[in-house]
């Protein structure tokens, strides 16, 4: 079948649409990506603050044993996934390392919590039982919902004797192509990063110290819940600016194909015009 011009020009115009598509897609993750490091600030502030606290309670109080390597209780792993599509392979390799974590665990009750739609689908594609869903959030904003939802769902399993060890898995935001993963223990609860410190005077309390200690332990790991959500999600949206560029630069060499194509046919319609039209002049003069 003979290619022609208009064929040309309507493919032209739908490739022009799509790059458009694109660069609107790229706009927005990249306002996405922007507004998530904004709030990194003030949660890790909050943290801050928190750690202070932890300080100055464990100069009250000693901290609770933490789990030694002989304690196999059931461990749960938190991987924070896409949402969305056009974000390359970022959901394939948070599970990557998630299905680490749960392997380097070594416990016969292993819980995969897992946050975004399109993580949920590879989970399933991979065969992955997962415990518990939710979807990831649609603006920076909302991070600190995302992190209650999620401590509500950890602590119920703590709550009730499942889970004694929990991991968080997610991405980081950053220039590089290669995509960083961290993992990170939540639970138990690492005493030893923060110092104890006493106050020039002593703190009136109106909850027992080891009480104490405890609620503000809890506070921090929501805190630090939070800090990954954002993380996440910031490295989500320039994953998919990454993409978005890679496909424009697709889109654009596809472009330069069609158009030069679309020059060649409309020199090749105007070479048969002038052919038809000198052969239409030749056979007038012939009949004269």
């Amino acid at each position: 079948m003979t290619e022609r011009l208009s064929d040309a020009e309507a493919r032209i115009a739908s490739v022009q649409q799509i790059s458009s598509v694109i660069g609107a897609m790229r706009g927005i993750a990249a306002v996405r990506a922007r507004e998530a490091r904004e709030h990194l600030a003030g949660i890790r502030a909050y943290a801050q603050t928190l750690a202070g606290a932890i300080g100055q309670a464990l100069a009250l109080a000693p901290p609770p044993p933490s789990a030694g390597p002989e304690d196999h209780t059931g461990h749960a792993v938190i991987a924070l996934c896409a949402e969305q599509g056009f974000a390359g392979a970022f959901s394939a390799h948070v599970l990557d390392e998630a299905e680490k974590a749960i392997t380097a665990a070594g416990s016969a009750d292993n819980a995969l919590l897992l946050v975004g739609a399109r993580g949920l689908a590879a989970a399933v594609e991979r065969g992955l039982a997962v415990s518990w869903s939710t979807p990831m959030v649609a603006h920076a904003n909302l991070a600190t919902v995302l992190a209650n939802r999620i401590a509500d769902a950890l602590y119920a399993r703590l709550d009730a004797g499942r889970t004694g060890r929990v991991t968080v898995v997610h991405a980081l935001p950053g220039t590089t192509v290669a995509l960083r993963i961290v993992t990170r223990r939540l639970v138990p609860f690492d005493y030893g990063r923060f110092p104890a410190r006493a106050g020039a005077t002593t703190p009136l309390l109106t909850l027992p110290p080891p009480v104490l200690l405890a609620r503000i332990a809890e506070e921090y790991v929501f805190a630090e819940l939070c800090e990954a959500v954002t993380l996440s999600f910031a490295a989500e949206n320039e994953a998919r600016m990454r993409a978005m560029l890679v496909a424009r630069t697709n889109v654009g060499k596809t472009l330069e194909n069609l158009q030069a194509r679309a020059r060649q046919l409309r020199q090749e319609e105007i070479t048969s015009e002038i052919v038809d039209l000198a052969g239409g002049a030749a056979a007038s003069l012939s009949a004269r």
